[in-house]
């Protein structure tokens, strides 16, 4: 696979958080894509300084004895919302509007999680 989904993934493997914003700057977009969408403009990769806030949550129950797990939209700082899922919270301190902090986690198949970030890790 090539392109920018492949980029995408080999700064992950790389343990680098890279987000996509228009040449010369502006509200950063996600999922990785070619152009700017509604411009067509071109894109470049940045880091991604981590910090978001919880936009959306929700609860997946599984068959005990399996606990359930959260599902978030996150709205990072440079404006683009992801997909993924806060460790280290309970349905109780599990909120919208909470502060978080991206990781990347994982071996041969690394992803981001989020932390509450008074629990991020360094």
């Amino acid at each position: 696979m090539n392109g920018p989904a492949a980029e995408w993934d080999a700064a992950l493997a790389e343990r680098r958080f890279l987000i996509q914003q228009p040449v010369g700057g502006g509200k950063a977009v996600f999922p990785p894509r070619a152009f700017a969408p509604g411009t067509g403009a071109g894109l470049e990769w940045v880091e991604a300084s981590g910090n978001g806030t919880i936009y959306s949550a929700t609860w997946i129950q599984r068959k005990p004895p399996e606990p359930p797990y959260n599902v978030v939209l996150v709205d990072l700082a440079e404006g683009a919302r992801l997909m993924g899922r806060v460790e280290g919270v309970t349905p109780e301190t599990l909120s919208i509007g909470m502060a978080v902090k991206a990781r990347i986690i994982g071996g041969e198949t690394p992803m981001i999680v989020f932390d509450p970030v008074e629990q991020a890790h360094g």
